[in-house]
């Protein structure tokens, strides 16, 4: 099933069945060593999944659940390893869209819901971006996709580390690290102690076209220097170079930014580009989030 958050779309499964883990690994083509986030129905499934967790972890649930915010805690004995890649922490959060609500309350446990997506490359913002990636391999007579309309985020949640009393930044999304540390009273860090986590491998939010992030100072440089038709990614306010290109989103603002990128990337293989020039927003807030974004899609090595 594959179903709406507030970030991207999910692909989800019963978070306590092998089963259906395989299935979501099977689909999206994903290492079994890389760890899903388990959906609960609210922040009251928390010690049903978790065990020892911090109190400064459960406070911040407490005022951000729901909402785009991933806890990475200490895994319950019955947590599967599928659902871990193995390790001793399990990815909790309680998601911000009414109808994923509606069903994980009537499920009544957690769902194990990865972007509905192949592995490393670029999340669903809508139905039809999970019917367009996945539609060859989902069987019609059990797999629903649920049309919760476009997701108002746009990028996957925040992912904070929870496993001691330090709060560590391990995925940058809406919730911001300034956020964590003023509601928690305490310094985030950037130290992973090498947990895993989505989207955190170093080429990942891939398009098929070959994405080039700039400095809005770079940019007319870097525009020439493609020397062909491009996709070009740039905030409203930013002159368009004078070379042959194809605008595919200019959002107002970072919160804009995030909302449209990944629906853009996908018009560019739509439109047969093989190049996305984007202009890089500011690296606060959601826009640090996005700039994490382009720059793992620009990893991704691109074959000839």
């Amino acid at each position: 099933m594959a179903l709406p958050t507030e970030t991207v779309y999910g692909l989800a499964g019963d978070a306590r069945s092998p089963e259906a883990l395989s299935r979501i690994y099977a689909v999206k083509g994903r290492p079994t060593n890389h760890p899903v986030i388990v959906h609960l129905p609210d922040a009251d499934f928390l010690d049903q999944w978790a065990a020892d967790v911090p109190a400064w972890a459960r406070s911040l649930a407490n005022a951000l659940w729901p909402g785009p915010l991933t806890l990475i805690v200490p895994r319950g004995s019955d947590v599967l390893d599928a659902v871990c890649g193995g390790q001793p922490t399990v990815g909790l959060r309680v998601p911000a869209h009414p109808l994923t609500l509606d069903v994980l309350r009537a499920f009544g446990d957690g769902l194990a819901a990865p972007s509905a997506n192949r592995y490393g490359q670029v999340s669903p913002t809508t139905a039809q971006h999970v019917l367009d990636e996945l539609g060859d391999v989902l069987d019609d007579s059990r797999d629903l996709v649920l049309d919760g309309g476009r997701c108002p985020v746009g990028v996957e949640s925040t992912i904070i580390g929870a496993w001691d009393d330090s709060p560590r930044l391990l995925r940058a999304g809406l919730v911001t690290a300034h956020q964590v540390a003023e509601l928690t009273g305490r310094r985030v860090s950037l130290i992973t102690d090498g947990v895993r986590t989505p989207g955190s491998t170093a080429a990942h939010y891939s398009p098929r076209a070959r994405v080039i992030p700039v400095e809005p100072s770079e940019l007319t440089t870097i525009a020439t220097d493609v020397g062909m038709r491009f996709g070009l990614i740039a905030p409203h306010d930013v002159p368009p170079p004078p070379v042959h290109h194809e605008r595919l989103a200019s959002p107002r603002d970072d919160v804009e930014y995030a909302h449209s990128l990944y629906a853009a990337l996908r018009a560019a293989d739509d439109a047969g580009l093989t190049v996305v020039v984007a202009v890089l927003p500011t690296d606060t807030g959601v826009g640090h989030a996005v700039r994490d974004r382009l720059m793992r899609a620009a990893a991704r090595e691109v074959s000839p």
